[in-house]
């Protein structure tokens, strides 16, 4: 069968974009949220202007959600001279749909308005932006930020979706290395969900994720074009963990730095523990060992194993051929690896 075929299967099965059947609920709820939400900012004479998606479905590298739980990240825009002053103003107008609509955890974060519909397994985050000409500011500031706390932050958001889209250095295989580099982005998202402990796993940043993977993207194909998923995946891993983003500040302990390739060219992991960039740092070196070790194993039932116990039991084991022992059976359809939080 070839190994690439068990990532095409493993692909296929954690994949998601906005207009997958599984994501059907998710996305009606979000379009009757955000029309209330556009309501309620016309009643309070700012507007919406226009309205995107971000994040993984906007970059075509969603995944399907290991806990059950679709995100949203929606931007709603006003323009300039609508806008007031208090960015937080148009934030608690949003937090007041998102409570009425009957979401729980609601909450006003510094970047967003953020709340859950556990019925619905929905977890959406309103981002605001006010719009002059062409230059977007962010909505920055929690609930109760004085006025030292809180400012229209300029980004641009666009530009970074663009900026991850981007093919433009591909050439001739423009598309091909477009889909590969969108596949690896999904097969680190999924390693991420299954090798760290939730609370861990929320601070290791999708947004992240996704720019070292496209800062350091390394395509593999045969001669004939076929795809080589795994060898892409090792050196792109490879170059991810020697690429200068881990920085020892004690022996032993790391500190992970992602600069956003956009305005405002922020640290994406200002803030991080150095627990989370140790963990990290460990767990990056042993995907790069066991991606290597799966490269030079010649079994394919025994590649599998491997890749499974990276990325969890969507990436099957084939079972073994009839006649064989009992024993190696039970080693053959063993179960994934299991969650935990530890460093390595």
């Amino acid at each position: 069968m070839g190994i690439q075929t068990h990532f095409n299967n493993f692909h296929e099965k954690i994949k998601l974009g906005r207009e997958d059947d599984v994501y059907k609920a998710a996305r009606k709820r979000d379009d009757s949220i955000t029309t209330d939400v556009k309501t309620a900012f016309r009643e309070a004479e700012y507007p919406v202007v226009t309205d995107f998606i971000q994040g993984s479905l906007k970059t075509h590298t969603g995944i399907k959600p290991v806990n059950g739980d679709y995100d949203i990240d929606r931007a709603l825009v006003i323009e300039h001279g609508s806008a007031p002053q208090n960015p937080v103003a148009p934030k608690k107008t949003a937090l007041e749909v998102l409570e009425k609509r009957g979401f729980k955890n609601a909450r006003i974060k510094k970047p967003c308005v953020t709340a859950d519909y556990s019925s619905e397994n929905l977890h959406i985050d309103f981002i605001i932006y006010k719009r002059n000409g062409d230059q977007h500011y962010l909505a920055v500031g929690k609930k109760t930020s004085d006025e030292n706390n809180r400012e229209w932050s300029p980004c641009d958001p666009l530009g970074l979706i663009d900026w991850i889209n981007d093919d433009s250095d591909y050439g001739d295989d423009a598309e091909h290395k477009r889909g590969q580099f969108q596949r690896l982005v999904r097969y680190i998202k999924r390693w991420r969900d299954v090798q760290f402990s939730d609370s861990v796993a929320r601070k290791v940043f999708s947004i992240g994720l996704t720019v070292m993977v496209k800062e350091k993207f390394k395509s593999s194909f045969s001669t004939e074009s076929a795809r080589q998923d795994l060898i892409a995946l090792h050196n792109t891993a490879a170059a991810i963990f020697r690429g200068g983003y881990f920085i020892e500040e004690e022996k032993d302990r790391f500190r992970v730095r992602v600069d956003l390739p956009t305005e405002p060219y922020r640290d994406i992991f200002d803030g991080s523990s150095l627990d989370t960039g140790t963990q990290l740092y460990n767990k990056q070196s042993r995907l790069v060992d066991k991606l290597s070790e799966a490269i030079n194993q010649t079994d394919e039932r025994k590649q599998c194993e491997i890749l499974n116990s990276l990325f969890g039991d969507d990436f099957s084991v084939p079972e073994p051929p009839k006649g064989t022992s009992k024993a190696s059976r039970a080693t053959y359809t063993a179960p994934g690896f299991v969650r935990n939080s530890q460093g390595a």
